[in-house]
């Protein structure tokens, strides 16, 4: 089951291949917030609004799906 974006602070980068966001969310940035930096990559930023409700990021291919 995909981890929701805001679940627990200090997650571990890139551990899922899918996650829903929600606009609440947005702007999305992979990896999100939440999520632990030291050990991914550069933060990118997706504009997922502007491709239909799905992103995927460029460095790690993490998917993204809009929920709401």
């Amino acid at each position: 089951m995909p981890t929701p974006a805001a679940s627990t602070p200090n997650q571990p980068a890139n551990a899922e291949r899918r996650y829903e966001v929600r606009r609440a969310d947005l702007p999305l940035s992979c990896p999100l917030p939440s999520m632990a930096l030291w050990n991914s990559h550069p933060r990118v930023y997706l504009p997922i609004q502007d491709e239909g409700g799905r992103s995927t990021c460029p460095y790690c291919g993490a998917q993204y799906v809009l929920v709401d």
